[in-house]
């Protein structure tokens, strides 16, 4: 194992002497394995606000393009339009050197901030996508029927349309949260130490740039695994007999 570098991970990042405990050196300084797990904390955690920004923006743009009202739905279109055609490593420089040049009080913000903001409303798109597909896939009678209940049409989203739109979405949402996982990589490309800087930077102060990677991409499968395990098990505990996916 020593030959092929594995102990490289329980060598301080400064020194490069050998520590017993990889994740903690005894005079302050951290070890690769420590580093790459810091990262891997900025990978879930991007990865997770980014998906909280992609819903609200998502679902709201989703809901937009199905109403009645042309004007509403020219807003999602537009916003769905404006986000997905433009490269994700666009938007992210857009983000972190033009809109707060634009906007003085966001450089207060740190890059992180930015490129949560910046993958989530490049997300929300794609997100909008699937919540109109969901919505449009229901029968035309569930609106009526919410709208003859007595419910006003905000009501009728919420408590019919959106209920179940979500449970015929939930699988094209699972690769959406699987893929900002892996977009979540860009992220290097505006200062944030996620995986990809890491590798990048251990690869070059050990010369061990494939053991690098390789531990950057299993932890990659392992997050992007998980979350495709968990969104599996609320598809089936969700499900409706029945309706459209569902058995």
């Amino acid at each position: 194992m020593a030959t092929f570098g594995i102990d490289t991970f329980c060598r301080e990042t400064l020194d490069n002497e050998w520590v017993a405990n990889c994740l903690k050196s005894a005079e302050g300084d951290t070890t690769y394995l420590h580093w790459l797990l810091q990262a891997w904390g900025y990978t879930v955690a991007l990865s997770a606000l980014a998906l909280a920004v992609a819903m609200a923006a998502g679902i709201l743009m989703g809901i937009l393009r199905t109403t009645p009202n042309r004007w509403l739905v020219l807003i999602g279109e537009v916003w769905t339009e404006l986000f997905r055609n433009v490269p994700l490593i666009v938007q992210l420089f857009l983000w972190y050197f033009v809109v707060p040049a634009l906007v003085p009080p966001l450089k207060a913000l740190p890059g992180f901030a930015l490129a949560f903001i910046g993958l989530g409303l490049f997300t929300s798109a794609r997100i909008s996508e699937q919540i109109k597909a969901g919505i449009l896939a229901l029968p035309r009678g569930q609106r009526h029927a919410g709208l003859a209940m007595g419910f006003t049409l905000p009501q009728t989203y919420r408590y019919v349309l959106l209920p179940m739109a979500f449970r015929i979405v939930i699988p094209p949402l699972t690769s959406e949260s699987m893929n900002i996982i892996k977009n979540s990589s860009v992220a290097f490309a505006v200062s944030v130490p996620e995986l990809t800087m890491f590798a990048r930077q251990a690869g070059e102060e050990t010369s061990q740039p494939i053991l690098m990677f390789m531990a950057v991409t299993v932890l990659y499968f392992v997050s992007a695994f998980v979350v495709n395990r968990v969104l599996k098990w609320v598809e089936v505990r969700v499900r409706v007999p029945g309706m459209i996916g569902g058995k």
